[in-house]
């Protein structure tokens, strides 16, 4: 099968759309697939590097960091794409690639599928200061934009709930995202651990609180270190580790210095991919404040490295988190200060936490993932037929 993925995200520092995609062509490859995917370059320039088309282009940050906005829609590259004659055409993103995979499936009569990644009320503040006005235009905007597509792909359903509440009458299908479970079975030693911890300059007999992802303020942090500062009152022997990078960093080391808790919270700035396992394994509670996830990776990354979760509550996390067993969501403060102290004074329950978070993140792999994708791609062929 002949399988065009279209994405404005691709080069860019790894979020949960690029590492969705990546895995996608990685494994459909690998099941005898020909993908080929259309990206943005970050120049003038365009360039096809083997299977990847690179349109030329110029930075449109307003809509979201690393955003490239395509100089023309016209372009050899995207000409040598409809000659090649994709028999499936897969849209990642709603912004600019989509115009080429709308222009693409039209001329060539391939069915569009569609993955909703992302739920932009929770981002329309960057472009709109009103909230109203913000979610009305994401509802309506995302109703038009997508009508003429073949299928939706809901990460989970959270994802198809809102679709529906937006009007979109097209055709959904769940499917969740997978991670590369082998990567995240990789365990530091014991020795490796403690060297990793004292490289982060964390303290022997310190907990370690972690959360892992990009710092914008969709992603709620801001509320995760006032609970740390108030858990501190009890228990000065912790540290909070936040793994990533992100336009409200500054925001987060100001609120840090406010709340005098610099010394206690390490940022490390961006990791490379391969080695976010290494972060994981030298926490011991995964922590998470924001409702903006679609789906969460970082949520089942987490688990697969056999971490306890403490997260506020939020329905993408149905089948990630089983209350009690392999972590808690939280409402309030105080059940967040409850489910902490649990997770970290109990080393039992945290051990065998952690073995039933790898359990529930064995669900996810890629592998699956691409199966189920295949499934999808195969089902809008026959309806063309």
């Amino acid at each position: 099968m002949k399988v065009l993925i279209t994405t404005d995200l691709f080069v860019a520092d790894t979020n949960g759309v690029v590492t969705s995609v990546r895995n996608l062509r990685n494994e459909l490859m690998k099941r005898g697939h020909d993908v080929r995917i259309l990206t943005f370059s970050r120049s003038l320039k365009s360039c096809r590097k083997g299977s990847i088309y690179y349109i030329k282009s110029i930075p449109f940050n307003i809509i979201y960091p690393d955003v490239r906005m395509p100089v023309s829609y016209r372009n050899e590259l995207v000409e040598e794409l409809i000659q090649w004659k994709p028999d499936v055409i897969h849209s990642q993103c709603e912004f600019f690639s989509f115009q080429f995979a709308i222009r693409i499936a039209r001329i060539t009569k391939a069915p569009l599928v569609h993955t909703y990644h992302t739920l932009y009320e929770q981002y329309a503040g960057y472009v709109i200061p009103f909230r109203r006005l913000g979610n009305y235009l994401v509802r309506v905007l995302s109703r038009e934009r997508l009508k003429n597509v073949d299928m939706i792909i809901a990460p989970t359903k959270k994802v198809e709930k809102a679709l529906h509440s937006y009007g979109v009458k097209n055709p959904v299908c769940i499917v969740p995202s997978g991670i590369s479970i082998m990567q995240h079975r990789i365990r530091l030693t014991q020795r490796e651990k403690i060297k990793k911890r004292h490289d982060l300059r964390i303290p022997d007999g310190y907990q370690v609180l972690l959360n892992l992802g990009r710092l914008g303020t969709e992603k709620n942090l801001n509320e995760l270190l006032k609970l740390f500062a108030h858990l501190l009152k009890t228990n000065p022997k912790l540290i909070f580790l936040i793994v990533g990078d992100g336009p409200a960093k500054e925001e987060l080391e100001e609120l840090c210095r406010a709340l005098k808790i610099s010394r206690y919270v390490i940022f490390t700035g961006m990791v490379p991919p391969s080695e976010v396992q290494e972060y994981y394994q030298t926490g011991d509670v995964f922590v998470n404040a924001s409702t903006s996830e679609t789906q969460g990776l970082t949520y089942i990354e987490a688990a697969a490295n056999g971490l306890p979760l403490v997260c506020r509550k939020d329905s993408c996390l149905e089948d990630v988190i089983k209350e009690g067993v392999n972590g808690y969501e939280y409402s309030s403060p105080r059940e967040f200060f409850k489910a902490i102290r649990k997770v970290l004074e109990d080393d039992k329950w945290r051990k065998e936490a952690g073995k039933y978070s790898e359990e529930i993140a064995g669900g996810f792999d890629k592998r699956r993932f691409a199966e189920n994708v295949e499934r999808v791609y195969k089902k809008v062929l026959r309806k063309k037929e």
